[in-house]
């Protein structure tokens, strides 16, 4: 019986050892507006002393903010973001991030693989979003710095780059 146990906690030790932990850890906020639920999945990549914009997510290409699967983002109802109407559903968001403007895209294509834009055609959503600085964020992260009655902030924070998305609920 000691020697069975022996064999299987050896075993189990092997195999925990060959499991790398993700660089990119995922992670997922949900926040309610009134009645509505608004999820974001995603995969956070860190930083690293690595040049994010312009460097390793190039100006002027579409790119997922985040990792490995492609970043989602679920509203229960159809709500307002900037001002202009989204349905209620489940959408990956893609980016194309320049220094003083950011076109923002929400795909009806999902789950997808964070490489492979799926093309303007399957877009519900396009928006031109301005950043601004913000304090260094070594992980990526997406929050809610602001929510209000029907009204909330959210916002892709990642090295001094801040996103901010307005959204508005029925």
């Amino acid at each position: 019986m000691k020697y069975a146990l022996f064999i299987v906690v050896l075993i189990a030790s092997h195999c925990a050892i060959g499991q790398e932990i993700a660089k990119s850890q995922k992670g997922s906020v949900t926040q309610y507006i009134a009645k509505t639920v608004v999820t974001i999945r995603y995969s956070r990549p860190v930083a690293r002393d690595r040049e994010l914009y312009g460097g390793i997510v190039p100006w002027g290409r579409v790119w997922n903010p985040g990792a490995d699967s492609a970043t989602t983002i679920s509203f229960s109802t159809a709500v307002k973001v900037d001002g202009k109407d989204l349905k209620a559903g489940t959408y990956s968001i893609w980016a194309e991030p320049n220094p003083k403007k950011w076109t923002v895209m929400f795909s009806t294509v999902h789950p997808i693989f964070h490489t492979r834009y799926p093309g303007e055609a399957k877009d519900a959503l396009r928006l031109t979003i301005r950043p601004r600085e913000g304090a260094h964020m070594e992980t990526m992260n997406y929050y809610f710095p602001v929510v209000e009655g029907k009204k909330a902030e959210l916002v892709l924070h990642w090295g001094k780059v801040v996103v901010p998305f307005a959204l508005e609920v029925p």
